[in-house]
């Protein structure tokens, strides 16, 4: 029985095959960009936030994103790239609507920490998608090593999403009700 690569390689010539990794390696260059983006970001995301459990969460995500930034460059050296990055729009514009949240609302309340989090969330959304795509491209392309790291970033992304919801659901949520 044929494997799920072999049967979506099969939709593929030999020619389209080359412009999907031409296409793999631009949005691997968008989301490279993207995460060094956000290591620059997620301190001021930090020390915007009001409650410590958000606060931690976002120093934890930047020691994470800094992984994921030299995780992703093993996958551009496991394919014969040298890593390159180039602007993610998307990344810019998720980042910068992130500030104007923080400017928007007070300091010290927890509707920022909400704005925070839905913003955060955006982001981790954005990312969920880029790598669950690389990951399926890096699959039909064959670069086994690739499919590994992707996954595994891929999982980490899914784990924050899950962590943002939960500081939101448990407490988060509630007290910004409770402001006015």
């Amino acid at each position: 029985m044929a494997t799920l690569t072999d049967q979506i390689k099969g939709f593929f010539n030999e020619e389209e095959q080359t412009s999907l990794r031409g296409l793999f390696i631009e949005e691997l260059q968008d989301i490279y960009w993207a995460e060094n983006h956000l290591v620059d970001a997620l301190p001021k995301m930090a020390e915007a936030s009001t409650s410590s459990q958000l606060r931690q969460g976002f120093q934890m995500h930047l020691q994470e994103t800094k992984n994921q930034v030299e995780r992703l460059e093993r996958v551009f050296r496991s394919i014969g790239e040298e890593p390159e990055s180039k602007k993610c729009q998307a990344m810019s514009g998720l980042v910068k609507e992130a500030e104007e949240l923080i400017s928007d609302t007070a300091d010290g309340s927890m509707v920022r920490d909400a704005a925070l989090i839905a913003g955060a969330q955006k982001v981790e959304h954005y990312e969920i998608a880029t790598y669950g795509t690389l990951r399926t491209f890096a699959q039909i392309l064959g670069y086994t090593e690739a499919v590994g790291l992707l996954q595994a970033t891929l999982d980490e992304e899914g784990a924050t999403d899950k962590k943002l919801t939960q500081i939101a659901e448990s407490f988060v949520n509630a007290q910004a009700k409770q402001e006015h």
